[in-house]
């Protein structure tokens, strides 16, 4: 990669990390094939807004992480991890604070109108977003509660409201669906909380992993994804058989980047198992998105 100028449009798609864009598309999607498989119809609309809001909010946290980090000197010049635009100068800190304000005005505004189609509870949904996004870099994430963060607000809020906004209600499949999907897409944030273990434990960042130590944290990676595969199962209830057993194909793959993130344990080769982890959520995705969606032809 060669110099970046600062404040380009390079630097902002840089810091805006488009690949992290498919874990916030994946609940949506499942939200939306849960709602199709019951209802048969689909409200283009608020199916367009959520999925957006999701985009944007991603966005949003991304600045707010890149900014809040190297305003704490978490990214730190032995960082393993992809570069920072704020901390490779890449993004000036009073323009990555403008940045951090016009994607939460964005979030805000395409927002808005899912409070005329859901009531204004949506409301109070958009604002915890917005808050959280804030409190996961600024004092969640250094108190170990990163994961709480990652399970509530990538899979049980963005999959259910959107299940909810199609229906008009929550179940116990959305809610479902909320669960394993979170927990999918935690296991991103285990393994990056993983190759930044020593670097975390200098800054004072008490991650799941600095607590619980290496080689629980391995275990641990694996488990989240049998378990959130094993949960599947729980779609057998409404007789979604290929909803509960697509999933297993998820499972042979995240074993096998399981087995390479052990083989490497430390060091920036990790950054190329993030990327496998990243595939693997949307690969989980796409299999209960088909087998929900494949459901309806056996229902």
């Amino acid at each position: 990669m060669g110099p970046i100028r600062t404040n380009s449009a390079e630097a902002w798609l840089l810091a805006a990390r488009p690949r992290t864009l498919t874990g916030a598309a994946v609940p949506v999607m499942v939200g939306l094939a849960l709602s199709f498989a019951e209802t048969h119809t689909l409200s283009i609309l608020p199916a367009t807004l959520c999925m957006l809001f999701a985009f944007c909010m991603q966005i949003d946290a991304n600045f707010i992480n890149d900014y809040f980090d190297c305003l704490k000197g978490t990214d730190r010049e032995d960082r393993l991890g992809p570069k920072r635009a704020c901390a490779e100068g890449w993004i000036t800190l009073p323009a990555m604070k403008k940045g951090i304000l016009l994607t939460t005005a964005i979030s805000c505004v395409i927002g808005l109108p899912l409070a005329f189609i859901g009531g204004w509870s949506m409301i109070l949904v958009g604002i915890l977003c917005v808050v959280f996004a804030f409190l996961y870099t600024t004092s969640l994430s250094y108190l170990g509660a990163g994961d709480i963060l990652v399970l509530v607000f990538f899979g049980f809020v963005p999959t259910c409201i959107t299940y909810f906004l199609q229906t008009g209600t929550i179940t116990w499949e959305s809610l479902l669906a909320g669960l394993v999907i979170g927990l999918v897409t935690d296991n991103l944030l285990m393994l990056n909380n993983f190759r930044d273990r020593e670097q975390d434990r200098i800054s004072g960042k008490r991650t799941i992993v600095v607590r619980l130590g290496e080689n629980w944290a391995k275990y641990l990676y694996l488990s989240i994804g049998i378990l959130a595969t094993l949960l599947c199962l729980g779609f057998i209830v409404t007789h979604k058989w290929s909803a509960a057993l697509l999933p297993w194909i998820y499972l042979l793959i995240h074993i096998k980047t399981w087995k390479k993130m052990v083989a490497i344990n430390y060091g920036k080769e990790l950054n190329l198992i993030l990327g496998e982890s990243a595939r693997n959520i949307f690969i989980f995705g796409l299999l209960l998105t088909l087998g929900i969606l494949l459901s309806i032809l056996f229902n």
